[in-house]
């Protein structure tokens, strides 16, 4: 299996579980986070850090920012819901936000 090949059920709720605070989204095709800050530039520094990794695993997120939010919402598109790949970009924003 690679890391753009589709996930089972079992797999997801596997895969959820070594993310802490990712949810499977009510569409069941996709996982969200909701990242609460203190103000603006720690969000809008948040989402820099994220973009450079995404941008280099050529895997980028549905996001929005409202002022210190920003709502993340993962799957791959071309796969047609979650793969591995979904869960190692959650892992990394787990860690950027912890960091």
């Amino acid at each position: 299996m690679t890391s753009r090949t589709k996930l089972s059920a079992q797999q997801i709720d596997e895969a959820l579980a070594a993310v802490p605070g990712w949810a499977l989204a009510d569409d069941g095709t996709s996982i969200r986070r909701i990242f609460t800050f203190r103000n603006f530039s720690e969000a809008f520094a948040f989402m820099t850090r994220v973009a450079l990794v995404a941008e280099k695993m050529d895997h980028h997120p549905d996001w929005s920012n409202v002022y210190k939010t920003v709502e993340v919402r993962l799957n791959t598109h071309d796969a047609g819901g979650l793969t591995a790949l979904d869960f190692e970009l959650a892992g990394k924003m787990n860690r950027i936000f912890g960091g």
